[in-house]
């Protein structure tokens, strides 16, 4: 089993940034991608950005230029750094961990990005 706890959420104004952080722990060497995905009110949830071990990532459309996605292997953490945030942004945030071909097992319990003025 893999764990992942996010931080770094908040309220932040339009055009502001903010950094999320996913620890991971538990069976980390069973998985080699970990990724950003959201959920929106209303919406289904919708992958924001993927890494793989070998430093391949994958962005949505709507994030491409604003959003970076990173880890830090010593850490077993994986960070999402969001740019000029827009309120079409705000969403509940969730990483999550698993083998690329085979899809994520892995969820953190998520964490709210609000962006508002």
């Amino acid at each position: 089993q893999v764990q992942l706890v996010e931080s770094g959420g908040g309220l932040v104004q339009p055009g502001g940034s903010l950094r999320l952080s996913c620890a991971a722990s538990g069976s980390i060497f069973s998985i080699n991608a970990m990724g950003w995905y959201r959920q929106a009110p209303g919406k289904q949830r919708e992958m924001v950005a993927t890494i793989t071990s070998g430093g391949a990532t994958n962005y949505a459309d709507s994030v491409k230029g604003r959003f970076t996605i990173s880890t830090d292997n010593a850490k077993d953490t994986v960070y999402l750094q969001m740019n000029s945030l827009k309120p079409e942004d705000t969403a509940v945030y969730y990483c999550t961990g698993g083998t690329v071909g085979e899809g994520f097992d892995y969820w953190g319990q998520g964490t709210q990005v609000t962006v508002s003025s």
